[in-house]
């Protein structure tokens, strides 16, 4: 996780609000839309960017980033790594607070480019399990 300690890693979870959710799926076997329904219980705003859904768990999809109306504190991301570079840039163009890719996403390029940002960076993590290791919210 680079140069994130426990301490920053838990005190940017528990002060973001919205969470942009890149790869968010209706399918209930899905990482991503079991991750979205943990998130939106614990009181996170969350937005589903998915150019195929027209909503995720009732909530409005937009095809990309640049379309979510508000600055994500996090954007979460679900794709394949050969995507995270791009999805990484437009999340910097967009203002994330924090920049995360999910468990098998890893992209050097893309932690070049938020590092360079100053914009904090995971990859290769999943965001509930890392939640639970802190200790945050209940399950």
């Amino acid at each position: 996780m680079g140069n994130l300690t426990d301490d920053r890693l838990k005190e940017l979870l528990t002060n973001a609000k919205t969470v942009v959710i890149v790869g968010a799926s209706n399918k209930e076997d899905r990482a991503s839309n079991g991750i979205m329904k943990y998130l939106m219980k614990n009181g996170y705003d969350c937005y589903p960017v998915n150019p195929v859904e027209e909503t995720v768990l009732g909530v409005k999809a937009y095809d990309s980033i640049a379309e979510v109306p508000v600055t994500p504190d996090i954007v979460d991301v679900f794709r394949r790594s050969e995507h995270a570079p791009d999805i990484t840039r437009s999340a910097i163009e967009k203002g994330a607070g924090f920049i995360w890719l999910q468990e098998e996403v890893k992209s050097e390029e893309a932690k070049k480019m938020a590092e360079y940002a100053d914009v904090p960076f995971v990859m290769d993590k999943c965001i509930f399990k890392e939640m639970m290791r802190l200790g945050l919210y209940g399950s």
